[in-house]
């Protein structure tokens, strides 16, 4: 059956390579007692080494006609497919420990990575094929940190795979593409912490990247420049930072000040 033609609507490039293929299954340290879910599974190339590699899949496909092909695309007893947005879908459906493998539409990258992150029924490991510019995002360190960063590494041990260069794709994206893998902390990051104002604290200090800690969280957080210096100087932090250069041990401190 001919691969089908690829929706720009959707976001929709396909990977036939091989070796990139293989690769991501690599990352994904497959054995077959694994139960993995793959996200928007398209013309299921990656699919078949999934099937081939692991216990059960579940294929998650929002574009309708894909979905009801790719049972004829991928002839394997162990696959199950989903019509559905990975964005609405039940992880609690799935067991614990379960994997995720996805080349994923760029638009897709930060919900998902948060969907993920904020499961109560997380994956213990998932290998992402994402625009390679925001793969190095999420695994960037003090400097060039962003929300996007910080959420993944507050959850995950981050690490990048190979590059896949756009031309392996059909039709060629205009970037080329990385794997990321992200495996689940078997222990929270920090001991007796609330996530939700964490995450408050977190977002006040990237909602105005330009600005210092000191402009950024006294306008985020609703509180005078003499009170976010307090918090700063408890912490240890120069309140003339800006949110990009904190390491996680540092955000951490800020929020123990700011619970204070």
């Amino acid at each position: 059956m001919a691969a089908p033609n690829p929706k720009k609507s959707l976001g929709q490039h396909w990977l036939e390579d091989e070796a990139s293929l293989l690769a991501m299954c690599e990352a994904a340290r497959l054995d077959e007692s694994d139960m993995v879910l793959e996200i928007g599974p398209g013309p299921g190339s990656l699919t078949q080494f999934l099937a081939e590699g692991a216990k059960r899949i579940i294929a998650v496909e929002f574009d309708k006609d894909l979905a009801e092909q790719l049972p004829e695309r991928v002839k394997a007893d162990n696959l199950e497919v989903v019509p559905e947005d990975i964005l609405r879908f039940d992880f609690t459906r799935l067991p614990a420990g379960y994997k995720v493998v996805a080349n994923i539409p760029y638009y897709l990258t930060s919900n998902l990575i948060r969907v993920l992150s904020e499961t109560p029924n997380p994956p213990s490991l998932a290998v992402l094929l994402l625009q390679k510019e925001v793969a190095e995002r999420v695994a960037a360190q003090p400097a060039t940190m962003s929300l996007l960063s910080v959420t993944a590494q507050y959850y995950w041990r981050v690490t990048l795979d190979r590059e896949v260069p756009a031309i392996l794709f059909t039709p060629p994206p205009k970037v080329d593409s990385r794997i990321l893998v992200l495996e689940r902390l078997k222990e929270p990051l920090f001991a007796n912490i609330d996530t939700r104002t964490f995450f408050r604290l977190v977002k006040a200090g990237f909602s105005q990247r330009r600005k210092t800690l000191l402009n950024a969280l006294s306008a985020g957080l609703q509180l005078s420049r003499d009170e976010v210096s307090v918090m700063c100087g408890q912490a240890g932090i120069d309140p003339g930072r800006r949110a990009q250069t904190l390491s996680l041990e540092e955000w951490h401190s800020l929020y123990q000040a700011y619970n204070t």
